[in-house]
């Protein structure tokens, strides 16, 4: 057989190949399971600590990567809980245990995370090499990144069977991470705008090297349903940062910087929900309404905001993405336009991370009396009633 033509039908198998893989592990997410118990007022943040068990990750000196990512992200749950009333922690593992990738992302899909950070420490091939960086999931745009990738995608190379189990992936080859171009991260935008705030709080608060947020092709943010990021704390192979990363304060200092991005992450959502707000701080009334909904006007109802302007927009689905049910409200020099019509806060809030794949900026309202209204005032009125 001619080399050439042996080649492309070498190189077309293994692309189909890398197609059924990627049908596989999209097939093989789990649903959002509906038996896990949730309180409708708090995000659920899982956080996961890179490596673990008979995996150390990257070795420097004097540590392992597995022992620095469990402190530092037992330090940032820690915080979360300490100061965000309204967020609940949990952890892919608590100590030093072996976890499966496609563990770490169906334990967040099926306690219906809200937001996934993976903890890990970098490794270089020189030592004068420093700096955090945090990944979202994407195509690798250097070399550089798909190492980065490959490194911590070889962790599925100590499962049992991990050929069958990923179907035939090879997290050496870089012709494998050509399933990253066939898809397309609904998350992007979430992912992108907490990874940005991560890397702003190691530069400008504790004055780390800043390396940016980067796209790579890892395993765990590809098979996670929700904003999901990977951060590199620092290099372990740098004597200086292995020696700040293994201290109390270096961990500590890491482990603020993630909270307080995830402070800022939620806070911007929820108060663009009402959750902290009173009344239209311009009118000091609460805004009307322009097209009332059909039921009863003293039934507290919630809707999903999906955009506004300061100029009006047509409501005919064409200008919505398609959707038919959009009602205008008008904050005297803001449109804001709202979809769905809900009795039910979790109803309106499954609903939300449905429409978040074509407005990855929607969020949940309430309305009263044809009226927006705070949304804790609403939740909590409601419990009243129960």
């Amino acid at each position: 057989m001619d080399t050439g033509i042996k080649n492309v039908k070498l190189h077309t198998i293994n692309i189909y190949s890398i197609k059924m893989f990627f049908i596989f592990l999209v097939l093989s997410i789990p649903a959002i399971s509906s038996s896990v118990a949730e309180d409708p007022k708090k995000w659920v943040i899982v956080i996961d600590p890179g490596h673990g068990g008979r995996d150390s990750g990257a070795q420097g000196s004097i540590s392992y990567e597995k022992n620095i990512a469990l402190a530092i992200a037992l330090k940032t749950g820690e915080y979360l809980e300490q100061y965000l009333s309204n967020v609940k922690v949990l952890y892919t593992r608590k100590n030093d245990t072996f976890v499966e990738l496609q563990d770490r992302a169906s334990f967040a899909n099926k306690n219906n995370a809200d937001l996934f950070i993976s903890i890990h420490a970098n490794w270089g091939n020189a030592k004068n090499i420093r700096g955090t960086e945090t990944f979202i999931m994407g195509l690798s745009k250097d070399e550089q990144n798909l190492q980065v990738a490959m490194k911590e995608n070889e962790v599925i190379m100590l499962e049992n069977d991990y050929s069958t189990k990923y179907e035939g992936f090879d997290p050496k080859s870089p012709e494998s991470y050509i399933m990253f171009t066939l898809m397309q991260n609904i998350y992007q935008e979430q992912s992108t705008s907490l990874a940005s705030k991560i890397q702003t709080e190691y530069k400008e608060k504790i004055k780390r090297i800043d390396r940016g947020v980067k796209q790579a092709g890892f395993l765990v943010l590809f098979m996670t349903t929700m904003p999901s990021v990977l951060t590199e704390t620092g290099f372990i192979t740098s004597p200086e940062e292995e020696k700040f990363l293994n201290s109390k304060q270096g961990q500590d200092f890491i482990a603020s910087s993630i909270f307080r991005a995830c402070r800022e992450y939620v806070n911007e959502l929820d108060n663009k929900s009402g959750i902290s707000a009173v009344k239209d701080q311009k009118t000091n009334q609460s805004p009307t309404i322009v097209n009332p909904v059909s039921t009863p006007s003293t039934e507290i109802q919630y809707m999903v905001q999906v955009s506004a302007s300061s100029s009006q927009t047509e409501v005919k689905p064409e200008n919505f993405k398609g959707l038919t049910d959009i009602i205008e409200i008008n904050t005297v020099d803001r449109f804001k336009y709202a979809s769905g019509r809900f009795t039910d806060y979790n109803d309106a809030v499954k609903y939300r991370k449905k429409i978040t794949a074509i407005y990855p900026d929607a969020f949940v309202i309430a309305v009263k009396e044809n009226k927006i209204v705070p949304l804790q005032q609403a939740l909590e009125q409601k419990k009243r009633k129960k």
